[in-house]
């Protein structure tokens, strides 16, 4: 064999190599399931011991996402203790729980109310809903109201329009004491996740079974009823409309 034909030989040996190696490298790659990526799920941790009741939280809320007058969709609700002189105060804010297991939910017959599956956040389709009040109704944490300017449920949604853009949501960016953290609670490393397991927390009215997304440190649940049986006076003024409370 010439010299000539030696090299061509080689020359379509190596490429045949070539495009093989390639050809199985690309199987290789795309034949590998790649891990699907995993659901948020938005949570608040509120830490009481850094609140100090101002208010600016449901002011931030109210002028970020133009809720009429006379409503809210949080508030800091005042609890206090004792007689005088040995008194105190609490505080307790409140908001939407975003439920892992919501009522409001389960009773709407539109569909108007959902729980949304990429990240949790319960929302309302204004869209869809009719302003039945059944919402309202099942709601165990007195968070909705009947929107005036458009006839509809109501209520916090985590500022959804500003969670999709990566930022947080109005109340937790404007509380000078940090006392709201939000967050993903499947991220084992977000602050939330971090104060959740070293911190003991609860919730509110965990008896429902609902499982509350927002979590309190230190935080004071006591209600008219419970101070009577107890011998103690307490106030609590919830800066609502009907002054409802849990």
């Amino acid at each position: 064999m010439s010299e000539s034909k030696q090299q061509v030989s080689r020359r379509d040996f190596i490429k045949k190599m070539a495009t093989g190696s390639a050809a199985v490298a690309t199987t290789t790659v795309s034949s590998v399931a790649l891990p699907a990526e995993k659901n948020k799920r938005y949570a608040m941790v509120i830490d009481t011991r850094r609140c100090v009741g101002c208010q600016a939280c449901s002011v931030a809320c109210k002028t970020e996402n133009d809720v009429p007058l006379g409503e809210t969709r949080n508030w800091v609700e005042y609890i206090e203790k004792g007689e005088f002189p040995n008194v105190r105060r609490s505080f307790l804010p409140r908001l939407c729980n975003h439920c892992e297991d919501p009522q409001c939910v389960s009773v709407c017959p539109t569909g108007a109310t959902y729980k949304r599956k990429e990240d949790g956040i319960v929302v309302v389709d204004s869209d869809v809903c009719i302003g039945c009040k059944y919402c309202i109704q099942a709601c165990p944490y007195g968070m909705r109201f009947i929107n005036p300017k458009t006839g509809t449920a109501d209520k916090c949604d985590f500022c959804l329009h500003r969670v999709e853009k990566g930022l947080v949501p109005s109340c937790v960016n404007t509380c000078q004491g940090r006392a709201r953290i939000f967050g993903d609670l499947n991220d084992p490393q977000s602050e939330v996740s971090q104060l959740i397991a070293t911190n003991a927390t609860t919730v509110l009215r965990p008896e429902m079974g609902t499982g509350p997304m927002v979590f309190y440190i230190d935080a004071d649940h006591t209600d008219e009823r419970d101070a009577k049986k107890q011998g103690i006076y307490v106030r609590i003024d919830t800066h609502r409309r009907q002054q409802k409370r849990v």
